[in-house]
């Protein structure tokens, strides 16, 4: 009785086993069916419907106009500002740097006002009563068929101001001339700035390179709305836009800044 019974429990064992080892085989079976199934969709699908190509802009394509023209004139500058600065003043005996600027580079922002609320000391009349001779330059950035321009104003002791024109690929003096619509008041006034201005030009561009990496493409004295007078920087970056930065002519203290985004 005990013998048959343990045999009875053995062959319950056996199937129960037998059964449980066919329905993983079937399960396994139908995965690999549904995946094989899944993966040929997907091959067919992928063969209709093409991937779609992604395209980075090259770094051109993602510059403003104000910043590709920058790109185009510092390419084709080979002269820095101090080695421009240098020969403006070696050409007039005893003369100190008044402004000096790439021709035709942002001409249009350094005449515009400032975005602080109180104005921009740009506002203020240049040192000779007259408008800088970079203002009445190309409107294009574009080099002309001689490349880049540095104009640069220098001024004698009394004031009076002369307008130097250097190539900025050669470092050749262009033009030297006295500009001829100052008077009397003009040149006080260029005197006066200039005495207070303790600091030198090539000191404030210092000053504002070490705040911003980049190429200095103009440098002016100015009126600081009344108190004293400020070396106004512009500095351009290797993103191509233009950092402007006043900074004070008697201690080198950076007293505003401003990014143009364009």
């Amino acid at each position: 009785m005990n013998s048959a019974s343990s045999r009875s429990r053995t062959l319950k064992a056996v199937g129960a086993l037998s059964l449980a080892a066919a329905t993983a085989l079937l399960m396994t079976g139908c995965g690999q069916s549904s995946d094989s199934a899944s993966s040929a969709a997907t091959s067919e699908a992928a063969k209709v419907v093409p991937q779609k190509q992604t395209t980075t802009p090259s770094a051109t394509a993602q510059l403003t106009e104000d910043q590709q023209e920058r790109k185009t004139v510092l390419d084709a500058t080979k002269v820095t500002f101090d080695d421009a600065a240098t020969t403006a003043t070696g050409e007039v005996a005893g003369s100190k740097l008044v402004e000096l600027d790439l021709e035709g580079l942002d001409d249009d922002d350094n005449q515009s006002p400032s975005p602080t609320a109180t104005g921009s000391p740009t506002g203020s009349p240049s040192p000779t009563g007259s408008p800088s001779p970079t203002g009445t330059g190309s409107p294009s950035a574009s080099p002309g068929a001689d490349g880049p321009v540095w104009v640069a104003e220098v001024a004698e002791k009394d004031g009076t101001i002369h307008t130097v024109r250097i190539n900025a690929v050669d470092g050749k003096v262009i033009e030297a001339r006295v500009d001829a619509d100052q008077d009397a008041d003009d040149k006080k006034q260029t005197a006066d700035w200039l005495a207070q201005a303790t600091q030198t030009p090539q000191q404030a561009a210092k000053v504002a390179t070490e705040k911003k990496k980049g190429t200095v493409t103009s440098v002016s004295l100015e009126d600081n709305e009344g108190d004293g007078v400020i070396w106004q920087v512009d500095v351009v970056g290797s993103d191509w836009k233009k950092t402007t930065f006043d900074v004070d002519a008697k201690n080198d203290t950076i007293v505003r800044e401003e990014t143009d985004e364009d």
